[in-house]
């Protein structure tokens, strides 16, 4: 069996860490919201600033979750996979891109380097410096099964634990769910990795 031990949601202006609130901002769109989450933080990562915003959510989300289950800090450089999904690939950064060419007749190389979705879990690989097994999925909706098979698959070869998300933002939304899955039940979450339970805390918050 395998494990949730932690797990957060991020809107707008919120977010929710195992089903607590635990960060709420009054912010007027994603970009100052993010900025001020990153504040909160208190971190030191001046990359974050040049990320899109998809990945500026998944880097916060991770973050959270760090602080939440620092026993996440103690696995081996390869030990932890990430597994990412959504339904609208890296869209919004697609259509910044492709305006900044339109309008500017110079494409913007720091915009192009985030039109592909999995950049997100290369930022997060180098900020952790997590070299593990990862994928980033396209799907019509959040699939409890999927995240659940696929992580079973990655636990039972080389993976010791999995960072999880299902994360979709558009210009002024985001929908953000990221868990950590492991082998052990070390901590008092204690929850089996089953779709049914998976669904449960997508739709909790």
């Amino acid at each position: 069996m395998n494990y949730i031990t932690t797990y957060c949601h991020i809107t707008l202006n919120n977010c929710y860490v195992n089903g607590k609130l635990t960060h709420s901002f009054n912010s007027n769109s994603i970009d100052d919201f993010t900025k001020e989450f990153y504040k909160s933080l208190i971190l030191e990562y001046p990359k974050f600033h040049k990320m899109d915003r998809l990945a500026k959510t998944a880097f916060l989300g991770t973050e959270v979750l760090k602080k939440e289950c620092p026993e996440i800090l103690n696995y081996k450089d390869d030990e932890i996979a990430i597994l990412f999904s959504n339904n609208n690939s890296s869209a919004l950064t697609d259509v910044n891109f492709q305006t900044s060419y339109q309008n500017g007749g110079v494409p913007s190389p720091s915009l192009f380097v985030y039109t592909l979705p999995n950049i997100l879990i290369g930022e997060i690989a180098i900020r952790n410096k997590w070299y593990g097994e990862n994928m980033f999925t396209v799907a019509e909706h959040f699939d409890a099964e999927y995240f659940v098979n696929y992580c079973n698959v990655l636990l039972h070869k080389n993976a010791a634990a999995a960072l999880c998300g299902w994360l979709t933002i558009d210009d002024n939304k985001i929908e953000a769910f990221l868990f950590f899955v492991t082998k052990k039940d070390f901590n008092e979450l204690n929850l089996p990795l089953e779709s049914k339970q998976l669904i449960e805390l997508y739709t909790k918050n």
